[in-house]
């Protein structure tokens, strides 16, 4: 005997639902991940002047968590049923250090604020451990926008 009880299916459709939505907005933030690797990379080889040794090196020691990131998210996208992208969001164009600083700023500040909604939507959603990986997420991506802005505080103009 096949029972639905009153509005049975709109929840079925609505989990369906979020479970799409979450997938698709785990993968816009796997594309900024991977588009921020292409950028570190780009403008460590970039940087120059003085302080290029230290920008280079500043820039490729993110590269590490970023690709941390990205496979999680390529994992999580992949155990909720989904298909992770491999198309990165565009790498803003920046011709001077203090132009990479603040693209790099701006970008880890974007993921600060897609996170923080990510976790939000993942404990809506019911998955704690999601949650939990994108608020350490935030912290990193926290920590990377603070040391830019140290960094930025009183570089030339």
């Amino acid at each position: 005997m096949d029972t639905k009880f009153e509005g049975e299916n709109d929840i079925e459709s609505r989990g369906i639902m979020d479970k799409k939505t979450l997938i698709a907005n785990l993968n816009e933030d796997l594309a900024g991940e991977l588009s921020a690797i292409i950028q570190y990379l780009t403008y460590a080889a970039k940087a120059t002047g003085p302080y290029r040794p230290q920008l280079s090196e500043f820039f490729l020691a993110e590269v590490a968590d970023e690709q941390l990131h990205a496979q999680y998210l390529a994992n999580k996208i992949v155990a909720l049923g989904g298909e992770p992208t491999t198309t990165p969001r565009p790498v803003p164009k920046a011709k001077t250090n203090r132009e990479m600083l603040e693209a790099v700023l701006a970008a880890e500040l974007q993921a600060v604020a897609d996170y923080t909604a990510r976790a939000e939507e993942a404990d809506a959603f019911g998955d704690k451990g999601l949650a939990v990986q994108l608020e350490d997420m935030v912290r990193d991506e926290s920590g990377h926008s603070e040391e830019t802005e140290r960094i930025l505080r009183d570089w030339p103009l």
